[in-house]
Parts: structure tokens; sequence; C-alpha cells
């Protein structure tokens, strides 16, 4: 069955009387893959909201995430002060399904708005932050003599990286395949610079990733290690 097709029935089965409904994620875009799966978000006046639920129907992988319209704002405004919103996403981006009373069309343009919008800049404690973690990562790769932990070290550096780069280029941050995607749009080329860096660090050439890792940090003041400190909470 046709996403659109399938999503309308399981908004029709599960929450026939939906204030609003979105379909979102990458099946309605031409990354949509086999295992893609169809993310709906659905909007109700109340209880049982909000609660997701994870089904397959109509040979589909589903993840129905359903809200009330005052939920929807509290976890949109949680997620967006992380700078990494999913649940906006799917409904700035998403195909609107079902809207009954004109929910769906506001909150469809608040969605839109706050995408346009950006994420807050980001602090200077929290730039110094992720590069304190970055130099320590870095050290961690130049004495690693172990096959697994150089695996996870770069794993992490790589991450890392992608994610400072993004807060460096102000742009939404992400998690998964969404991480490389942000990456791909705030800073063209990096992802693919990154990816071949920790193939070659894993073969034991870790010169390439480490010049990533480096340009990146340069950007925010280069390597910090002396002189970093962070007061404990009571």
């Amino acid at each position: 069955m046709d996403p659109i097709d399938a999503a309308h029935a399981v908004v029709e089965e599960h929450h026939p009387d939906a204030r609003a409904a979105f379909l979102g994620g990458s099946v309605i875009t031409d990354r949509r893959t086999a295992t893609s799966d169809l993310d709906i978000v659905v909007l109700l006046h109340g209880a049982p909201a909000p609660y997701r639920l994870s089904l397959h129907e109509h040979d589909w992988p589903v993840e129905l995430l359903v809200h009330t319209e005052e939920s929807w704002h509290a976890f949109v405004e949680r997620e967006v002060r992380n700078r990494r919103s999913p649940l906006m996403w799917m409904c700035a981006n998403g195909v609107l399904l079902v809207d009954r009373d004109g929910v769906g069309a506001r909150i469809s343009v608040q969605a839109k708005s706050l995408a346009a919008a950006g994420p807050a800049p980001v602090s200077v404690e929290e730039i110094d932050d992720r590069r304190y973690a970055l130099t320590d990562l870095l050290d961690d790769l130049a004495g690693c003599t172990d096959q697994g932990e150089r695996l996870y070290i770069c794993i992490e550096l790589a991450r890392r990286t992608a994610e400072l780069s993004l807060a460096l280029n102000s742009a939404w941050n992400g998690g998964g395949k969404w991480l490389a995607r942000r990456l791909d749009a705030a800073a063209p080329g990096m992802s693919a610079r990154l990816h071949n860096g920790v193939r070659q660090a894993l073969a034991g050439r870790a010169s390439p990733l480490v010049a990533v890792v480096d340009e990146v940090l340069d950007q925010a003041g280069g390597r910090l290690w002396v002189g970093y400190r962070r007061s404990g909470t009571p």
C-alpha cells in the first residue's frame, strides 16, 4: 500500500476521532528505503495522549506519536532546547493527513517557523565542553593500541566532531542518519571526510581523521585541555 494511504488507514483504525495527523520522515522523500517506516504524529483532544507506539500494519513498520496540542508544544520546546527536534521536523516537512478543526494547519505553521528560525546560539561553555571532549578523545586515539577500543574512539570522534560543526554553523543537530544529513547541509563534504578518516584510522593511519577533527576544533578555538575547569553542583 502507498505510504500515505497506509498512514491514513492507521490513523482511521487507531484514532478515528483525531483532530489532526501528519506523516513525516524519510518515507515521504526520495531517500525512502526498503526499511523506512511510517512516522505518524497524531493530535487528540486528550487521553490517552501523550504516548508512542510501534506497530506493523498494512505491510509497513509504524511509529505512532500521539499528542495533545499542549503536549506537542511541551515536547517540541524541550527538544528545541537540545537543538534537535524530530517531532518538529515531522510536522514542518510532513504530509498533513487529517485536520478536522484547524489545529493541524496551526501546528504546521508553528513547526515551519521554528525550523526556519534555527536553534538558539550555543554558549561559550558548551563549545568549550565539546572542545575538551574532542581533545581527550584525540589523546586517547594517539595512545590506543587496542583495535576494539580504537573502533569506539573513532566513532565518538566522528559523532562529536559532526555535532561541533553543526553547533558552529548554527544548524540543527540530528541523530543517526539525520546527523549525516544535517551535516551534509551545513558543511558539505565534511561527512564524507569523517567517513574516510574513520576508515583510515581503523586501518592504522589516524592522520586523516585527526586532520578533520582539528580543522573543526580550530574553528572553535583549537584543542582545549590545560585550564579547562567546571564547578561541581551540590
